[in-house]
């Protein structure tokens, strides 16, 4: 996360409004960026202090009786239910409908992988999408910069709870440039970042022991490509605006290097 976002969600993470994932890249880079820490506590002194100060206004209780009387007249008022006798079997009617409805749920969930992998895969896309965007932001693209492989891949030691596979493609012009933690799909992953000419690729990385050996085709997403492939036990997803042509090529030299390259 850069400076320039974190700034814009620091209201919004002193109110506790950002999500997890949010919440986590602001904390990462708070961790690591003195002024945006510096700034974080300047605000909460500042409302800690206007908290205490006169300016703090309580609104009497005749004000705050008079609000809630309007609304209770704005609000039309329910019409009590007669009472009867059949209302507990009317219950027992409902709750055994909703219990039949959530075990057919749970059974469809189970057997048809097609009702739950879209939606992921669409999630993921997007998280995918918009960490490359962020990244090429501002300062944060790289957390370690070398084009050594033998540089990049120790770095992750002790920061990830694996090992990514970590290849150099400099001798067909898709040289690795750096690394970075990053964060989808709810876990840390790996960032290994390669450039082709003047554009950028990030290739995310985090184990998946269910993955099959695969490979999709390219889909573009607001002037991005992006491919997703699984393969020695690990899932990868690579995008940037370099053409289809090349992001293809790419994804196919680091398949082939990193199932059959040199251990």
């Amino acid at each position: 996360m850069s400076c320039k976002l974190t700034e814009r969600f620091v209201p919004g993470y002193l109110d506790g409004e950002l999500d997890l994932s949010r919440t986590i890249e602001m904390e990462t880079h708070l961790l690591a960026c003195e002024d945006c820490a510096r700034e974080l506590a300047k605000q909460k002194a500042l409302r800690g202090t206007l908290q205490r100060s006169s300016l703090a206004y309580a609104a009497p209780d005749a004000l705050r009786a008079r609000i809630q009387s309007s609304l209770h007249a704005a609000t039309p008022e329910a019409k009590p239910e007669p009472a009867s006798v059949w209302r507990p079997f009317q219950f027992l009617r409902w709750s055994s409908a909703f219990a039949v409805l959530a075990l057919c749920a749970v059974v469809a969930w189970q057997l048809v992988p097609g009702l739950r992998g879209p939606a992921g895969i669409e999630q993921l896309t997007a998280e995918v999408l918009d960490s490359h965007v962020r990244s090429l932001e501002a300062t944060h693209l790289m957390d370690v910069v070398s084009t050594d492989q033998h540089t990049v891949k120790p770095w992750f030691d002790g920061k990830l709870d694996f090992s990514p596979p970590v290849e150099d493609l400099a001798s067909d012009d898709f040289p690795l440039v750096g690394g970075r933690l990053d964060y989808l799909g709810g876990r840390q992953v790996a960032a290994l970042i390669y450039q082709r000419r003047k554009h950028f690729i990030n290739v995310f990385v985090w184990p998946d022991g269910n993955a099959s050996n695969s490979i999709q085709v390219p889909e573009s997403r607001q002037g991005y490509n992006l491919m997703r492939w699984s393969g020695e036990g690990f899932q990868f997803w690579a995008v940037s605006d370099v053409s289809t042509q090349d992001l293809s090529e790419f994804v196919r030299l680091l398949k082939a290097r990193t199932t059959y390259g040199s251990k």
